[in-house]
């Protein structure tokens, strides 16, 4: 089955139009109907407890047995000209002492059944009526007791309700459909610099992401759109700027393993060789294995950052617990290059402990194969009105301002051949370690100058809930690894 077609804008506005238009008239109307509902109402009581004060002023005049017997025939004079008003007068004993127009009565009304509620309607040989029940009393010597029986005819009130809505109902829907109508024009003519945007837009490609969309002939509301499409397609043309650049930088740096593990494989094939040779090619090979593997585990972790899988942030972190467990785990490697480790002060962050460790490994790493020989690697953690600084720092050589601009992209390094020497990984570190902490809502920056260089995370504190209990002072944290002077 073929998929339906949506409606167009044009469509769309058009019936938009003619449902605003019939739900105020229909409003209108309502509010009109009740109106004159309400007043037909109000007109109808009126008349209804006029009758039945009449009737309560002639039977109050009947005190004597003669009054009472010509009370038929002044009730009768009285409704003379009256022929919309029906009435009922029976005894004590249930008995009709005086009917007018019984026939608007049902036969439940004419056996005596007293009426459900103290003013109802029906409708009988369909012609509506409301009536309404009163008890009275003859002031003859021995008092008498009646009730009277009201019903008035509105059957001429109803005709006009019923007359007014229905045409309330055409007016509505004629109404609808001009609104609709001129929705529908309304909504042609404006549209109409749309129809160039789209044009526009389909001789876009890859090839073509130069072309942009002419905004000084579009309505305000299209405008607004062209500037966003153009600026769509300005993230669009750097995005893929950045990917081929990407795509040319991981196709070197995948190039050189490969080429070292087919030219040591097939020098090892080239002739029969001794198994200890061949230990050493495999061994050498497992080297550049274990370096694609972190490459491409590397790749995978960016991929995630990139479409926003990382995990979110949900532990509490103690900073200086972690970057102390670090400076033990490099300490092996500080005294291989003449370094010390210390580490200094302590804050707290909401967040996924394995990634932050994982930053701060790459930074410490970063800073020990940089370091000159002889100095001190240092982690500095503090607090801010901002949240939390965690700041490593290195003596050696600066960074250049041209190069510290783009130090935190993918396969950057500031000396490729000299980091390469030095067995610097894949060139992802730095990019890895961004991605970490912009997941958890902050940032990094790097300094170089003066013969120091600085990387500085900025991170949201941890929620005072998650603080030390009331009235446990933190302590200041501050550890060294000290490894052999230079």
């Amino acid at each position: 089955m073929a998929a339906r077609r949506p409606l167009s804008l044009t469509a769309r506005l058009a019936a938009l139009f003619a449902l605003l238009a019939a739900s105020l008239l229909l409003v209108v109307g309502v509010v009109l109907g009740r109106a004159v509902e309400a007043h037909f109402d109000e007109l109808d009581h009126h008349d209804l407890s006029a009758k039945l004060t009449m009737i309560t002023n002639l039977v109050a005049r009947t005190g004597s047995e003669a009054a009472f017997d010509a009370l038929p025939q002044r009730l009768r004079d009285a409704l003379s000209g009256h022929d919309n008003v029906a009435v009922l007068l029976r005894d004590a004993h249930g008995s009709v002492i005086f009917a007018e127009r019984p026939q608007a009565f049902d036969a439940a009304h004419l056996a005596g059944a007293p009426l459900a509620a103290a003013e109802r309607t029906w409708t009988l040989d369909g012609r509506h009526y409301i009536g309404r029940e009163r008890a009275l009393l003859a002031p003859l010597a021995e008092p008498q007791p009646l009730t009277a029986l009201v019903a008035l005819d509105i059957t001429h009130h109803a005709h006009f309700l019923t007359t007014v809505r229905n045409r309330l109902w055409i007016g509505i829907s004629l109404a609808a459909t001009v609104a609709a109508l001129l929705g529908w024009l309304a909504a042609r003519q404006g549209l109409a610099p749309l129809a160039r945007v789209t044009a526009t837009a389909r001789r876009l490609s890859a090839e073509r992401l130069g072309e942009r969309i002419a905004e000084r002939d579009a309505p305000a509301e299209v405008r607004e759109l062209a500037e966003a499409f153009n600026g769509m397609l300005d993230r669009l043309e750097a995005s893929f700027r950045r990917l081929s650049e990407f795509s040319a930088d991981l196709a070197h740096e995948l190039r050189t393993p490969i080429s070292n593990l087919m030219t040591e494989t097939q020098v090892a094939l080239s002739r029969s060789r001794a198994p200890e040779a061949y230990r050493e090619v495999l061994v050498s090979n497992l080297e550049e294995f274990d370096r694609l593997a972190r490459m491409v585990g590397d790749m995978l972790f960016l991929a995630q950052a990139d479409n926003g899988l990382l995990p979110r942030p949900a532990e509490t972190v103690e900073l200086a617990e972690e970057a102390a467990a670090l400076a033990d785990f490099y300490e092996a490697l500080a005294e291989a290059h003449g370094l010390r480790l210390a580490v200094s002060g302590r804050a707290r962050v909401r967040g996924d402990r394995l990634m932050l460790r994982r930053a701060l490994s790459n930074l410490l790493s970063n800073a020990l194969r940089h370091a000159a020989p002889g100095g001190e690697v240092r982690i500095a953690i503090d607090t801010d009105a901002h949240g939390v600084r965690l700041t490593v720092s290195n003596p050696g050589e600066a960074i250049p301002p041209d190069q510290l601009a783009r130090i935190f992209e993918r396969f950057h390094r500031v000396d490729p051949s000299r980091s390469r020497d030095r067995g610097d990984g894949t060139g992802l570190g730095l990019a890895i370690t961004r991605s970490i902490v912009e997941a958890h809502g902050g940032h990094i920056e790097a300094a170089s100058a003066v013969g120091w260089t600085h990387f500085t995370l900025h991170l949201p504190a941890a929620a005072p809930a998650d603080a030390e209990p009331a009235g446990v002072a933190a302590a200041p944290f501050k550890t060294e690894a000290q490894g052999p002077q230079a």
